[in-house]
């Protein structure tokens, strides 16, 4: 019996995207498709790397990863996956925007006439929005990842939300009398039996 692949099968456990895309979908042009499996004859790493970038991709089309966790998701070496990625590059199928000096860490934009996720109106922002695909062993603290304590909660509300009071509060604020400005008001009592 074949078993067919559920999102919940992860092929590396120990990489995750920091900001997770919204949805579990991406659209493709069906031209796309064609000149895809062209690149899949041809260059077949190439191939299998973006659909990876594409799989990974934020709602803007971008991703950022170094090299070495895109090493590991298509089990290949990072020389390859240079290699693979200028192929991606050189025929538009993606555009590279280095981070950092060493180029070894990159937003991915993927080009919108390939493949989108999210509204096709806010892709040209992709420059300044991507999913970022961490791995935790280029962390200089892989060994306590999963140790730290967990961060505080911080509640906030939605919109149409109120917050509701609760607990005994404070009594009501008062201000007395200011000197020579009391109020001469006539008081009674009901206790008083004169009156």
């Amino acid at each position: 019996m074949s078993r067919f692949w559920t999102p919940e099968m992860s092929l590396e456990p120990q990489i995750q995207i920091a900001t997770p895309p919204t949805g579990t979908w991406v659209q493709t042009e069906r031209a796309a498709h064609e000149r895809w499996s062209i690149l899949a004859v041809e260059n077949p790493r190439a191939a299998a790397l973006l659909h990876v970038i594409i799989a990974k991709m934020g709602r803007h089309n971008a991703l950022v990863a170094s090299q070495e966790t895109l090493s590991t998701l298509t089990k290949c070496s990072t020389r390859t996956v240079r290699r693979s990625l200028q192929v991606l590059k050189e025929e538009n199928w993606i555009e590279v925007r280095q981070i950092g000096a060493s180029g070894t860490v990159n937003a991915y934009i993927v080009n919108d006439r390939v493949a989108w996720s999210g509204a096709r109106d806010g892709i040209r922002y992709s420059l300044f929005s991507a999913a970022v695909l961490v791995s935790d062993n280029e962390q200089p603290d892989t060994d306590d990842i999963g140790a730290q304590p967990s961060l505080e909660h911080i509640l906030s509300l939605h919109r149409g939300e109120r917050q509701l009071p609760t607990g005994p509060g404070m009594p009501p604020p008062s201000q007395p009398s200011l000197d020579g400005l009391e109020p001469d008001l006539p008081a009674t009592s009901r206790d008083d039996p004169a009156q």
